[in-house]
């Protein structure tokens, strides 16, 4: 997944109006704007980068006059002590730019490098890794870009690109009264031709019912391992299985093995530790 700078641009706009509102008072008050620098963006702990493609967009978007260079490269782990990037140009632009650019790169990072643990964690099995919809309001484009870097995978983006049936769609729906194979056939009539569709279930007998109705792909929501693996086992050839719920590190290895195709993991967006981070500035000052 490649992201373009149409993509990348207004939602930057939008971080910048929020930090650097109408000037950075304390800036404008110590620096002079003919000052020349160089800042260094620099890892302070060790994991894999996205979102260097953003930051430079931060700074240019700040002062377009100002040069950056990219060191290395979404996708790339990095180590303490590696320099990421160099901004040159006005003293009195880099600082402006500074911290809506460190907070892109780092939650963009520490996003690519939870998911690449979790990659790690599942090698050797088939199961991939999926991102959810549980992200940061505003910033889904760039925190799905930031999985796919550290190697998951796509689930769906947004509401109109897969059908889910969840279960509180069969109580809105009042579909209660009849049975899961029903409703997955109303849905097949209802719903886009060429979208998959998806149902979630909690119990192998559920899952059977799905199975029943032409289901493209079963989810499988806070079910035990061994219930995990005899629906894996009434899928084979039918239909997709992905396990979602309760999902971390210390037992993503053992849901894999079950042999479900897809772990669908919220953790990778909404409570991911920023990677470290920092802009070290070599420059002139001048003092008013």
């Amino acid at each position: 997944m490649e992201l373009s700078e149409l993509q990348i641009e207004p939602i930057v706009a939008f971080a910048l109006e929020e930090d650097l509102g109408h000037s950075d008072v304390t800036t404008e008050a110590l620096i002079s704007s003919d000052v020349k620098a160089q800042g260094y963006l620099m890892a302070r702990s060790e994991g894999v980068l996205a979102g260097i493609e953003v930051a430079e967009v931060v700074f240019r978007q700040v002062d377009p006059s100002l040069s950056f260079e990219r060191h290395i490269l979404d996708g790339i782990r990095v180590h303490e002590g590696d320099v990421i990037a160099t901004v040159a140009g006005s003293a009195g632009s880099i600082p402006k730019a500074e911290r809506t650019a460190l907070n892109f790169l780092q939650h963009l990072s520490g996003v690519a490098t939870e998911t690449a643990k979790y990659v790690e964690a599942v090698s050797g099995t088939k199961a991939r890794i999926l991102h959810t919809r549980k992200t940061t309001p505003g910033l889904r484009l760039l925190e799905r870009y930031a999985v796919i870097t550290g190697g998951g995978h796509m689930h769906r983006h947004n509401l109109g690109s897969g059908v889910l049936i969840k279960d509180n769609h069969l109580v809105a729906s009042q579909a209660g009264e009849v049975g899961l194979k029903e409703v997955i056939q109303q849905t097949r009539r209802n719903a886009p031709i060429h979208l998959k569709i998806e149902v979630e279930v909690e119990t192998v007998e559920q899952a059977q019912d799905a199975l029943d109705g032409g289901v493209d792909i079963i989810l499988l929501d806070n079910m035990g391992l061994d219930d995990m693996h005899r629906v894996v086992e009434l899928a084979q050839d039918q239909a997709l299985t992905e396990a979602s719920g309760g999902i971390t590190l210390d037992n993503v290895r053992a849901v894999a093995e079950t042999g479900v195709d897809f772990i669908s993991v919220g953790a990778l967006t909404h409570s991911v530790t920023a990677m470290d981070i920092s802009l070290d500035m070599r420059w002139e000052v001048r003092f008013f």
